[in-house]
């Protein structure tokens, strides 16, 4: 990579131009015809023979550029294309078309420290290819040359790449990536021009780069966390390398052959990328792998096998990049107390005044019952609950099993109630005339110990009919893959959880009543506490004791938005 560094040493001096601090932000009409693209492209060469008059000549130049942009969807010419066209039209038009990071046939420190910035802004888990970074590169060293100075056509692009950088940079940085959705807790879908132009303003006042924008982030203890435990990611990797990603289970077999043939070679298992590999090299080379990697040996590839191949550090460094923009959909703080589930690190927080009061593992739900992200807030909880047993699992699970044998509900605790909540005898039910358009029952598991809830339930309003509960197979918590629920979230540290919830009503819930109805087996329903937030949310990346933990991408949602926005990102 040509070192930034090395160009700055090239620099002549400079003198710096006001910048005003206020800009005036005044409507844009643009008047196009059906979308055409106009004809008339800006000169690629205006080469200026007295200096003195280089920031006219640019400035004229920004005029044209931008409005040329403007009406070609950004375009410039036929490598550059700005981003934020409007804005940075915008931006050169309220400041007269002045330059803004040059002078004279210089340019100034923050445009330096821009780039710099671009330059290292994986380490806010971004990629310098989305900020020009290679043409702004090679553009100050086109410009280090005394005869290039002379063309203002080179300055006029180099203050657009830049400008266009820095907005993109600002939105990046405050609204991240990804699309907002029906659990983002942020009402800013668009940002305001307002944003933009106010750190731009801020930025030459202040004339510091970094501070401006990393103002901007999120102000959260995890974002902050990760960040750290990006560093420390990147900085034990000399160089990222790009590998064949493998898409599996795969419809086209003999493609996905050539793939893996490919990948292989990337790893120096085989050797060529295209030759011929007989079937016994294949299942040597598959399972030598295997056991390099800890894997059950079996000469085949399969699923665990592509996993293992795709978790590269360039992936791994996308994932950190989707979690941290998963921080950006949060508001910008979170209430003084609130309960956070993870689901891909099977672990639930309590947080109180900024202190985690309470940490337990949790069991979340299959892959094939997922639990879902949502927010919500606990308002009460439940001792000795009953299950009502959702529909979905009685039609996929349950039906077939009453249907070879009634005696499956007497076993699982089971029993059959109508709309009235009457019992029903299940010997009385024909169970083959019953279905998904015809059930007039309801099928609920008894209280007790044996009782997939547990002992105790805690309630919150969502859609989804899930909660957080304790459960009858409390085993379970000691494996290290946890999802094997239904959906709800099954917790370990309930007990605890029960009691900080009462913790400033001890009049009415002492310590030892709780510990007695549960002891006695008794219903209650416990309330009149405040209602405490929960979030339920999927980071399978997360920044611990300074060094980077990743979680297993249980549910697939780190492969969809990695194919839907950084699939094809170039390793810089």
């Amino acid at each position: 990579m040509f070192q930034l560094t090395n160009l700055i040493m090239c620099r002549r001096p400079f003198r710096f131009s006001f910048f005003p601090l206020l800009f005036v932000i005044v409507p844009v009409l643009i008047i196009s015809s059906c979308n055409q693209q106009t004809s008339t492209e800006p000169p690629q060469q205006v080469i200026v023979k007295d200096p003195e008059k280089m920031d006219i000549r640019v400035a004229a130049q920004l005029k044209r550029v931008t409005e040329f942009a403007i009406q070609n969807k950004g375009q410039i010419n036929d490598t550059i294309k700005l981003v934020k066209d409007s804005l940075v039209e915008s931006a050169y038009r309220n400041h007269d078309y002045q330059p803004i990071w040059t002078s004279n046939e210089n340019w100034l420190p923050e445009a330096d420290s821009l780039i710099s910035f671009i330059e290292r802004s994986k380490e806010f888990g971004l990629f310098p290819s989305d900020y020009h970074y290679k043409s702004l590169v090679g553009t100050l060293f086109i410009l280090t040359d005394t005869a290039q100075q002379r063309d203002a056509a080179h300055w006029t692009r180099f203050e657009l790449m830049l400008t266009d950088a820095f907005f993109q940079l600002c939105q990046d940085l405050k609204q991240g990536r990804l699309a907002y959705d029906s659990t983002t807790l942020r009402k800013d879908t668009l940002l305001p021009a307002d944003l933009y132009f106010n750190s731009l303003n801020f930025l030459k006042s202040s004339k510091n780069v970094s501070g401006t924008l990393e103002a901007l982030q999120p102000k959260h203890k995890g974002y902050d966390s990760l960040k750290i435990g990006l560093k420390f990611f990147l900085d034990s990797i000399k160089t990222f390398k790009r590998y064949t990603f493998l898409y599996y289970p795969s419809k086209d077999t003999a493609t996905f052959r050539k793939q893996l043939q490919k990948r292989l070679f990337e790893d120096d298992l085989l050797p060529s990328a295209t030759d011929p590999v007989d079937t016994a090299t294949w299942r040597r080379v598959l399972s030598e792998y295997q056991k390099a990697k800890g894997l059950r040996q079996t000469g085949r590839i399969n699923e665990n096998t592509v996993a293992s191949l795709n978790n590269t550090d360039w992936e791994k460094f996308k994932r950190i990049a989707i979690n941290l923009d998963r921080y950006k959909l949060l508001p910008d703080t979170l209430p003084t107390t609130y309960i956070w589930v993870n689901l891909p690190s099977y672990y639930l927080k309590l947080m109180d005044s900024d202190t985690l009061a309470l940490e337990s593992r949790v069991i979340v739900g299959q892959t094939k019952t997922r639990t879902p992200v949502l927010t919500s807030a606990v308002t009460n909880f439940i001792t000795y609950p009953q299950w009502n047993v959702p529909e979905s699992i009685i039609f996929k699970e349950m039906l077939p099993a009453i249907r070879k044998d009634t005696n499956y509900l007497k076993k699982q605790n089971l029993m059959v109630v109508d709309k009235n909540d009457s019992i029903i005898s299940p010997s009385h039910i024909n169970w083959y005339k019953l279905s998904k358009n015809y059930f007039p029952y309801r099928i609920k598991q008894r209280e007790g110990d044996d009782n997939s809830l547990g002992v105790l339930k805690f309630n919150f309003a969502n859609k989804y009919a899930v909660y957080l509960h304790d459960t009858n197979a409390r085993w379970l918590f000691g494996q290290a893959n946890r999802a094997l629920s239904h959906g709800c979230v099954r917790v370990k540290e309930w007990e605890k959880l029960s009691h900080f919830l009462v913790r400033n009503n001890l009049d009415k819930y002492p310590p030892d009543t709780l510990r007695n109805w549960i002891k006695r087996e008794e219903k209650h329903v416990v309330w009149g506490f405040p209602r405490v937030p929960i979030y339920i949310r999927y980071f399978s990346a997360e920044g611990k004791n300074g060094k980077l933990k990743l979680y297993d991408d249980i549910y697939g949602e780190d492969r969809l938005l990695r194919e839907k926005y950084f699939a094809d990102k170039p390793v810089q």
